[in-house]
């Protein structure tokens, strides 16, 4: 146990699906799990363990942020022994050619955050999805006919819709990086798996497509990205 999870070691299964949400998990656990059982609610952050589809998966809650994603990824790697984890979470828009309720796959997590050269002493601005995993993830969004976009995000400190210059940070990215969204945990989890020689991936939902004054109330928020939740848990049972 640590100070954050009360799960025993055994507790929590290979592979995890994370979102940021406490409900969020307790929703996938309640309508996607088969005989799930709650083995972590420190600090609210539910842990279930259950099967779907005969596959042994736990999903978890991570809390809102880089710091929150960074303590509970690491410890379900470095401690509970962890192999993969999907983050599934909500983004909001920055390219014009995303919709309301898109579903990204992300390739690489831009940030300016300092998480990594805190952490280890290294000046490291972009982490990476796991290759094969991400290869896993879209076989199986073309066999359940689930449509994606795939690219990179920003891992933001802020709420990017409560920045007065919105598209500064757009701005100061380098050359070559296209951040088609922005969301708070990916680089976080990314970093620790690529430390812990572990696979992570995320996959996001488009719900804030500010330049078109759309938007989606807390209930739908969390309801109602059952294509994203899918594809995480189609994807997992392969692990």
């Amino acid at each position: 146990m640590t100070p954050h999870n009360e799960a025993k070691l055994g507790d929590i299964a290979k592979t995890v699906i994370m979102a940021g949400d406490p409900l969020r998990v307790k929703y996938i656990a309640e309508n996607f799990l088969e005989d799930y059982k709650l083995v972590n609610s420190v600090r609210g952050m539910y842990c279930y363990t259950g099967l779907f589809e005969g596959k042994r998966i736990s999903v978890m809650a991570h809390g809102m942020g880089i710091p929150s994603m960074g303590i509970y990824s690491y410890e379900l790697y470095h401690i509970y022994d962890v192999d993969t984890i999907i983050r599934v979470g909500s983004c909001g828009a920055f390219s014009e050619k995303l919709n309301l309720l898109d579903t990204i796959l992300v390739d690489k997590s831009y940030t300016e955050s300092n998480y990594a050269y805190t952490f280890d002493g290294v000046k490291c601005n972009i982490a990476y999805a796991d290759e094969e995993l991400n290869k896993k993830i879209e076989e199986v969004a073309q066999q359940e006919n689930i449509e994606y976009v795939k690219g990179t995000v920003l891992c933001n400190e802020c709420f990017d819709l409560y920045l007065p210059d919105k598209e500064a940070i757009q701005r100061r990215a380098p050359d070559g990086i296209d951040l088609i969204a922005s969301e708070m945990e990916a680089f976080a989890l990314f970093y620790n798996a690529k430390r812990e020689n572990k696979k992570a991936a995320c996959l996001l939902t488009v719900v804030d497509v500010p330049k078109e004054d759309k938007g989606m109330t807390t209930e739908e928020r969390q309801t109602s990205l059952n294509n994203m939740i899918k594809l995480a848990l189609k994807t997992a049972k392969l692990m």
